[in-house]
């Protein structure tokens, strides 16, 4: 018998019917899965709080909270949005499966349950989460600004840093009427053109206007931006007048004095990373220095005396 993926794996089973819930145990437990039990949606809310699964299977219909709207609140819990759920349900009618997605499953499977059927799909959506969630760790990492919207304009996920930024300007990540609205008027003007390079900006009152630039969508249903503070105008001609650079190199010491990479600054300006640094080599000529340190706190210096930075 084939083994599912690791021997930590956990795999949260909610379902209503003792007979189910012990035949399914056994099956799971021999493919070397942890396996935790709820009888109820309330019980697997409250387990799932303890101890995160790595995937869940629910049943759709019991009494009480039903499979639906539990999905729905593991959902909202931001250490388990990575995290898969398969339904499964006696219900074949095409409202039934479709209510089972967007609730936010991944999946779904026909009672009475296949155990081999079972077990493969369990191995593919594990494996897909863990892809993501490596992606995501991997961008947090890297101190990338990035936020992901869903096409309901809820927001998916956000690095760190994003989520940083969105709080000091005063945005509710998980909640921001306005934000999301926004990102919906963005996606319903560009209908089918969805080619990386536009975006929208949103600014609070009393907050810092903040730029979402798009770069694309991921897994065919989350729509990838970076954000940014937007720049106090002029900046770049401060630069300019004060170090004698043309205007792409003032481009370039800008986003340098912001902690930008080249690879950052060529994404920004539509250069390439070689491009830049040849900018970047002019830059250090012209400030009489040696690197992008010195280069960042002679721009920072320059900029003080006239802009909040």
């Amino acid at each position: 018998m084939s083994r599912i993926e690791k021997d930590q794996d956990i795999v949260l089973l909610v379902d209503d019917s003792p007979e189910s819930l012990g035949f399914l145990t056994e099956a799971l437990e021999q493919s070397g899965v942890t396996v935790l039990v709820a009888r109820s949606g309330e019980t697997a809310l409250n387990i799932a709080v303890r101890v995160a699964p790595d995937v869940v299977l629910m049943d759709a219909v019991m009494p009480g909270l039903d499979g639906f709207e539990t999905c729905r609140r593991l959902k909202a819990m931001a250490t388990l949005t990575h995290v898969p759920v398969i339904f499964m349900t006696g219900l074949t009618e095409t409202e039934h499966i479709v209510h089972a997605l967007e609730s936010g499953g991944v999946d779904y499977l026909s009672k009475p349950i296949n155990v081999d059927e079972l077990r493969a799909r369990i191995r593919v959506h594990l494996a897909n989460a863990r892809r993501a969630q490596s992606a995501r760790i991997a961008l947090d990492a890297a101190g990338r600004h990035l936020v992901a919207f869903g096409r309901d304009g809820v927001v998916l996920w956000s690095t760190p840093q994003s989520t940083r930024l969105l709080e000091q300007s005063g945005v509710d990540v998980r909640g921001s009427d306005e934000m999301s609205a926004r990102f919906l008027a963005w996606l319903l003007q560009r209908g089918d053109d969805l080619a990386p390079g536009s975006g929208f900006e949103l600014a609070l009152a009393g907050a810092p206007e903040l730029q979402y630039a798009f770069l694309g969508v991921v897994g065919g249903d989350e729509y990838l931006f970076r954000l940014a503070r937007a720049q106090a105008e002029g900046q770049e001609d401060v630069l300019r007048q004060q170090f004698g650079l043309t205007l792409r190199e003032s481009d370039v010491l800008l986003w340098i004095s912001r902690g930008k990479s080249n690879r950052d600054i060529g994404d920004i300006l539509g250069l390439s990373p070689r491009t830049v640094n040849k900018h970047l080599e002019q830059v250090y000529t012209k400030l009489g220095v040696e690197n992008r340190a010195s280069a960042a706190i002679k721009a920072i210096q320059a900029l003080q005396a006239l802009f909040e930075l």
